[in-house]
């Protein structure tokens, strides 16, 4: 994990990172919205931790509950009880709700397990990153990061700040790195 600079606990890859996502949502007059679980709004804070984030971000949703990604973002309940909230269908579904919800060119959202303990079957450091697109399209990426808490949920900013920028750019989703 990289030494953080800038507001405390945002860290200098992953604002880095958030300054590219700006870039290229700037070139392509885009705008972009984030549902977070297991990051609470740490995904967000690095968005707007960048001068002039308000041209380009719309807002964002932390459900960390379960059932909010239902109410709030319309993942199925259905999907939710059978295969619990750590789930790449349900990072789309969030990707999907919070661009809905938002009103934003694209979504991005991220669900996983930070720990200390696995949930729904899911080791820690599992994490499913999701990015829905303007014409309907979606990618969802798996990860699976090592550490402690901390670390995932900051390597999690990072792999969805890459994944949305790929998104952004039309770069293929097997070139972001994990």
């Amino acid at each position: 994990m990289s030494e953080p600079h800038g507001a405390p606990g945002l860290g200098g890859d992953a604002l880095t990172a958030a300054e590219a996502v700006h870039r290229a949502l700037l070139e392509r007059r885009s705008t972009c919205a984030t549902a977070e679980s297991l990051t609470g709004g740490l995904l967000g804070a690095h968005l707007t931790a960048v001068p002039g984030a308000s041209n380009t971000y719309r807002g964002g949703v932390v459900t960390y509950a379960t059932d909010t990604k239902a109410g709030l973002l319309g993942v199925p309940e259905d999907l939710l009880a059978a295969q619990g909230a750590v789930h790449p269908e349900v990072a789309a579904h969030m990707a999907a709700g919070v661009r809905r919800l938002m009103g934003a060119d694209y979504g991005v959202a991220v669900t996983g397990v930070a720990g200390p303990d696995p949930q729904y079957g899911r080791p820690v450091g599992t994490v499913f990153a999701a990015v829905a697109a303007p014409a309907g399209t979606s990618a969802v990426r798996a990860f699976r990061f090592t550490g402690d808490r901390s670390g995932i949920r900051y390597h999690t900013v990072e792999g969805a700040l890459a994944l949305l920028e790929s998104a952004v750019r039309g770069d293929a989703v097997g070139a972001t790195r994990s």
